[in-house]
């Protein structure tokens, strides 16, 4: 049987090889190479639309591996408990590996493209901050409706709103290090995906070699119908891993 290539999104980097997401067929993330895992909390703009990301609490991954919960059900998040064991939930991997810009909608505008995946959705609501990215797009030659539109994108968490940049000839992307975020949404009172950063290659049980990204977002609350990819299921279910949240200054980091 031939062997298993795995792809990898354009503006990808390549971190140590240390790094990699094992999923277990009916259990947690097993995160190997111990890279930071902070809290990332949706912050609002003055319009009070989330616009970006704060830090906030960090968690130990020292474990090699660290077992990440993946089923929503863990009583020591973001640590699996075991309870993936006996919970009601579907652990099944439905995504299918396939390019993310494959299956993405193109919006044309004058100094960029914009690639939309809307399965990848994890309903941050940033790509409606200062107007829409879809309104933006076409109004890119304005220096402020591109730069608005550049933020709406590279704060996508999932990837899946991405930006061509006509002149330079690739994609717009941030230059993210290897680190696993814990997604916080205050706003609706509810805790979004594990945002996986800086090309960590994800596996499946099964073999399968997902897409290399620069930003994924993998489901915590088992209710994604995109496994293992967050699909915004948890602002439906309204799931929360109940840990506080603080939001860190320079004061008291």
């Amino acid at each position: 049987m031939e062997e298993q290539k795995r792809m990898t999104e354009p503006g990808t980097p390549q971190p140590d090889e240390k790094y990699r997401i094992d999923i277990i067929a009916k259990g947690p993330y097993l995160v190997h190479g111990n890279p930071p895992l902070q809290q990332k909390i949706l912050v609002l703009n003055e319009e009070q639309i989330p616009w970006e990301y704060a830090d906030g609490n960090t968690y130990s991954t020292i474990e090699e591996p660290t077992a990440l919960c993946r089923c929503g059900h863990s009583k020591k998040t973001p640590y699996c408990d075991g309870s993936h064991a006996h919970a009601e939930w579907d652990p099944t991997l439905t995504a299918d590996n396939v390019p993310l810009l494959e299956n993405a909608e193109s919006y044309d505008g004058p100094t960029v493209q914009l690639a939309d995946n809307m399965e990848y959705c994890v309903h941050a609501r940033i790509c409606m901050a200062k107007g829409t990215i879809w309104e933006l797009t076409p109004q890119s030659d304005k220096p402020e409706a591109r730069e608005s539109a550049i933020h709406e994108s590279v704060f996508c968490p999932s990837g899946r709103l991405k930006l061509w940049d006509k002149q330079e000839g690739a994609f717009i992307e941030p230059p993210l290090q290897p680190a696993l975020g814990l997604i916080e949404d205050p706003q609706e009172q509810c805790s979004g995906p594990l945002w996986v950063q800086g090309g960590i290659p994800v596996n499946g049980p099964d073999g399968t070699l997902y897409e290399q990204r620069n930003r994924v977002t993998l489901c915590r609350c088992g209710s994604s119908t995109n496994k293992p990819f967050c699909d915004g299921s948890h602002i439906k279910a309204r799931f929360n891993d109940h840990l506080p949240l603080e939001i860190k200054t320079e004061e008291n980091k």
